[in-house]
């Protein structure tokens, strides 16, 4: 690390405001040379509008940016390169069908008489990437190669077209432990070269392995940056979620349960989740707990069949079944809402009235339709009942509230009586009353003795209401918390891999 005071690139106040939300509220960030400092938040943080304003993809609606010193507003990506602010990105953005030199080269290709010299082309490639520890045939296709090493190649361009700041956004997603090992080696060099690096990932330890300093943001703010020789991955897992590590025990009456529902056994997708298992019983909130990236979602779309898996089954009342699409799922009495709803879920230029009895009409068939005045009372119904506020049920379902989608969502697998719902962080980017509401239903409809998995960030929400809370990290379940270990900090702890606190 360099003990130069002045960093090579200072956001001030940065604010980027979209309608109906706040996407970056006063926003500070300091990128010192030789350092690499990660940037972390769970999703909807404003890691990614941050990174968009800095490299000119979104134009800032207040603060300042400066470069070396220097006031500087990018209009495009190309324009922060050639101020020196290089991005590589988790999908390598080189063109697969050229060749390592030319990808390097793209756009500044060196030529003699007016024409590529391609030869010195090839020759310059293999000195740049020599550099940077890659002993490979620069003429050779892209494609020849690994995505580690095309993560290297993409960072080679990066740095040689910018050189100042380099920003790699999930740059490890995709690689191997050696790959990502060999992605470090060269993120060594670029800091010994006094480069600027932001680190972008979801996972902790190796923000820890690489990282010099980290800025967590939540709900597009900054909540703190600190020098990781100095912190502990709970310290870092606590400001990312936003919970104060408390030793707190809850009153936790005895809640009578049910029979067993639904059990899952050894449930895995290869690449996306390591086996997992669990039981939910009639009347019973399971809570899934992680960050991002973790396996959350990961297991509420195995289990829905949105996701095939490739190993592991599903008992239904004691009885294997067959769950390898939604629609069969749909058919044993799952529902599913999910993380997403307005790219997953909602149907935004459909009516509210349609949206609602979407699935109730797939399950039925669409060579069935339901009466027109049966769709009706049944979102006449889900309206009051869930207290969705609109103007008209004919209304595009888009210009409702998130809260008010969200409400909708439910209501549509509600429509369908499940008997195991799926609510995929139900309250996340709705507003406080919505909020409120949706945790008050999940308590109904717990007592009501549905079964429900519920994933979420908010700690504190699985907290209160579920019977057990399964805690995923890196893609695979850590812990199992029951009765009075159920805390918030038990969960970070175990998110963190750190020991849990033994109920008293």
């Amino acid at each position: 690390m360099t003990d130069d005071p002045r960093p090579m690139l200072h956001a001030r106040g940065v604010s980027k405001f979209f309608p109906g939300a706040v996407a970056l509220d006063d926003v500070e960030l300091k990128l010192y040379p030789g350092e690499v400092h990660a940037l972390l938040g769970e999703n909807g943080a404003g890691k990614s509008t941050l990174i968009k304003c800095l490299t000119g993809v979104y134009r800032r609606d207040g603060g300042v940016i400066t470069l070396d010193g220097a006031d500087i507003a990018p209009h495009s990506t190309l324009d922060s390169q050639k101020l020196g602010i290089g991005t590589v990105y988790q999908e390598v953005n080189l063109l697969p069908n050229l060749t390592v030199a030319e990808n390097l080269f793209l756009g500044r290709q060196p030529t003699r008489l007016g024409l590529l010299a391609r030869r010195r082309m090839v020759t310059e490639a293999r000195e740049v990437l020599a550099d940077y520890g890659l002993d490979i045939d620069p003429a050779e296709p892209l494609t020849s190669y690994s995505v580690a090493v095309q993560q290297v190649v993409a960072i080679a361009r990066a740095v040689e077209m910018s050189g100042k700041v380099l920003i790699l956004d999930e740059p490890t997603a995709s690689l191997d432990r050696d790959e990502v090992q060999l992605l470090f080696s060269v993120i060594r060099t670029l800091k010994a070269r006094g480069l600027a690096v932001v680190f972008i990932t979801h996972f902790l330890d190796q923000v820890f392995d690489i990282s010099d300093r980290a800025t967590i943001l939540r709900n597009g703010r900054v909540v703190g940056t600190r020098l990781l020789d100095g912190v502990s991955q709970t310290d870092i897992v606590t400001l990312m979620l936003g919970r104060q590590l408390e030793a707190r025990v809850h009153d936790r009456a005895p809640r009578t349960l049910g029979d067993l529902l639904i059990e899952v056994d050894g449930l895995a997708k290869s690449g996306m989740l390591d086996p997992a298992s669990l039981r939910i019983h009639k009347g019973e909130v399971v809570g899934l707990a992680g960050l991002l990236g973790s396996g959350r979602t990961e297991t509420a779309n195995l289990i829905f069949g949105a996701v095939p898996a490739d190993q592991g089954r599903i008992l239904r009342e004691g009885h294997e079944i067959r769950v390898t699409n939604p629609r069969e799922a749909v058919a044993q009495g799952f529902a599913l809402c999910p993380e997403d709803r307005k790219t997953d879920g909602i149907v935004g230029d459909l009516s509210v009235r349609d949206n609602i009895v979407l699935a109730l009409q797939a399950r039925q068939g669409w060579w069935r339709p339901i009466p027109r005045a049966k769709v009706t009372e049944i979102a006449e119904h889900y309206v009051k009942a869930l207290d969705i506020r609109l103007a008209s049920l004919d209304m595009p379902i888009r210009l409702l509230s998130g809260g008010n989608q969200q409400k909708a969502l439910l209501a549509r697998w509600l429509a369908t009586a499940p008997d195991f719902l799926i609510l995929d962080e139900p309250t996340r980017g709705i507003d406080v009353g919505a909020h409120a509401e949706i945790i008050a239903l999940i308590e109904s409809l717990r007592e009501q003795g549905m079964a429900l998995l519920v994933a979420s960030s908010e700690l504190e929400e699985l907290v209160a209401y579920s019977t057990r809370v399964i805690v995923l990290r890196d893609r695979r379940q850590v812990s199992e918390l029951t009765g009075d270990a159920i805390s918030t900090s038990n969960i970070i702890h175990a998110i963190a891999d750190e020991p849990i606190q033994e109920a008293s």
